[in-house]
């Protein structure tokens, strides 16, 4: 049983933290892929979640910037984290679920599970206090901004957000339902809607979330 598990969306990703989580498996941790978008992320982190019983979960990646606030090349830790594309319409007509009065998840009746809505906050980086830059909201999407109108609608809807990512919100709300504290750190690496990769700064973004995820692990260890 990991006290630790340690959740990368993607190869390209774990490549890059590789050699900031070596030393990860000698620490009680388990680092594995939690897969690429929202329903892979929901998914896989279920099923690592029953497999292995983790004490707690960190989710690290790349996201996009949707203030400028966060410096590009850096890497901070959420709060909490909201989900943009369930609910109903699209572009500036679109409606959360929440404010269309349904719950994401209705909660169990016996009240072992509360009800899940748009948001999931009260992230363990709130309270277990530490080191690291804070942000407030990550937003978690389907699909990347394309372009600046789409960032500028997405901030429009949720308007403190800070930057988007796309399995946030998926591995929150399965750590909500198993009771597991969860951190969420991102590297940005770019302007949400910027999509000319030739301007990212993937490597150098990985690298600042490696150095924020030792020092969650050290907190933790």
């Amino acid at each position: 049983m990991p006290r630790l598990l340690i959740l990368v969306p993607t190869e390209m990703e774990r490549r890059g933290l590789e050699p900031m989580l070596a030393s990860a498996s000698g620490q009680n941790c388990r680092v594995d892929l939690c897969g690429f978008g929202p329903v892979a992320a929901a998914a896989r982190t279920a099923q690592l979640l029953a497999e292995h019983a983790p004490k707690r979960v960190l989710l690290v990646g790349i996201a996009g910037r949707l203030d400028d606030r966060l410096a590009i090349g850096a890497a901070y830790r959420f709060e909490r984290v909201s989900c943009y594309g369930i609910g109903a319409g699209t572009g500036g007509d679109f409606l959360p679920a929440a404010s269309l009065g349904w719950p994401q998840w209705m909660g169990d009746a016996d009240g072992t599970s509360p009800p899940i809505g748009d948001e999931i906050d009260g992230l363990s980086s709130c309270a277990a206090g530490g080191g690291g830059v804070r942000s407030d909201l990550l937003l978690s999407v389907c699909a990347a901004a394309a372009c600046a109108e789409d960032a500028r609608l997405r901030k429009q809807a949720f308007p403190a957000a800070t930057a988007e990512d796309m399995e946030g919100f998926a591995v929150a709300f399965a750590c909500r339902l198993r009771g597991v504290p969860l951190d969420i750190v991102r590297g940005i690496s770019n302007t949400a809607g910027d999509r000319d990769r030739s301007g990212w700064q993937v490597a150098v973004a990985l690298e600042a979330a490696g150095r924020l995820s030792r020092q969650i692990m050290a907190e933790v260890s």
